[in-house]
């Protein structure tokens, strides 16, 4: 980038520290939730741009003095010896982002091939991103779900909410999880010890802040019905949970564990949103021949992002050539090794672009 960019960035940066002063900017929350994240993607850069520009400076200086006194001829070789860590670091930190990174997500759980056995297994998954959004200090909360006749989930939906308003929020983190989750283990149905190998469908999206795909009343069906616990049993004698149908997509919402049914609508409708945003950032990236990662919307074993293998106590994550033998940790939230392994994996791919752009 050259200098005019980097000159437009702390203008930038100045004119947002400014606003960010003034007390009438925080009378709306939802601006002062922008600016300030904004502020927060752009303060690592700004200071990547402070050290690049005091590392050239101290070594123009050593230099005009080594050229005087050779004794300051290894503090200049020094200096200039780290130049180009800081520059390799602000080409980094100035790469596109992905404009939903600070966002938080939506995430549906849906048993596939494997019967009983997958939905068992996608009720693990769930109660692994629920250990691992609590691990982290996030908020997850159960939307809808249909339960299996063992106890686990034939479909499941959750939101995730991160707890800071920072540059890189839920959506950085977990963007990478759509796709086919295998597993292989000796499922609870099986009486001869035989290892079966079934698979569970991740979907993920991320859920803007405010309403940037128009959804017409028209297009919508809303149905209500009562809703029920674990075995049919009923937690609420009143008709409020609530299923919207999408009718020109055929998407289906349902919504149970709010109190009232005006709630349960108002997140149906906002999960609709999400996705009705998710398919249109598809088509766009489809149109434009955009490289950007789809999801798996098929649940077919041979489809597989990951595998979870119980009898080797591994995890082996496909795209990425991650393999560890930590099952048991993972499920249980410790899933930090396997998504830095692609965060790092798109970093490199994106500088990688960068330098044949």
């Amino acid at each position: 980038m050259d200098s005019s960019s980097l000159g437009g960035l702390l203008d930038e940066y100045a004119e947002l520290e400014k606003q960010l002063a003034d007390p009438a900017v925080h009378a709306d929350q939802s601006r002062a939730r922008k600016l300030g994240r904004r502020y927060a993607e752009l303060s690592p850069v700004i200071k990547a741009i402070g050290e690049l520009d005091t590392a050239r400076s101290d070594l123009e200086a050593a230099r005009e003095l080594a050229a005087e006194d050779p004794a300051f001829a290894a503090e200049a070789d020094e200096i200039a010896a780290k130049i180009p860590a800081c520059e390799s670091r602000l080409t980094e930190l100035l790469l596109p982002r992905d404009p939903y990174d600070a966002s938080d997500v939506v995430m549906e759980i849906k048993s596939g091939e494997g019967g009983e056995e997958s939905a068992l297994f996608a009720g693990d998954l769930l109660r692994m991103y629920l250990r691992y959004a609590e691990r982290h200090g996030w908020k997850a909360e159960v939307l809808d779900s249909v339960d299996s006749d063992l106890g686990g989930y034939k479909d499941v939906t959750l939101s995730i909410k991160g707890k800071s308003d920072g540059p890189d929020g839920v959506w950085a983190r977990l963007k990478f999880e759509g796709g086919v989750h295998r597993v292989q283990r000796v499922p609870a149905t099986e009486s001869q010890g035989r290892i079966h190998t079934s698979a569970s469908g991740v979907l993920i999206y991320p859920e803007p802040e405010e309403v940037e795909v128009e959804i017409d009343p028209n297009d919508l069906r809303i149905d209500v019905f009562r809703s029920s616990g674990p075995g049919g049993q009923s937690v609420n004698t009143t008709d409020s949970a609530v299923r919207v149908t999408h009718l020109p997509t055929g998407i289906v919402v349902s919504c149970q564990n709010e109190k009232s049914q005006i709630q349960n609508r108002a997140r149906a409708i906002q999960v609709l949103q999400a996705r009705l945003q998710a398919i249109a950032e598809e088509e766009a990236a489809s149109k434009a021949a955009d490289a950007r990662r789809s999801q798996v919307r098929t649940v077919d074993r041979s489809e597989r992002v990951r595998t979870y293998n119980f009898p080797e106590n591994r995890i082996s994550d496909h795209r990425v050539n991650y393999k560890a033998y930590n099952l048991d940790q993972v499920l249980d939230g410790d899933l930090d090794g396997v998504l830095d392994a692609l965060v790092t994996a798109d970093r490199e791919e994106r500088l990688a672009a960068h330098a044949s752009s």
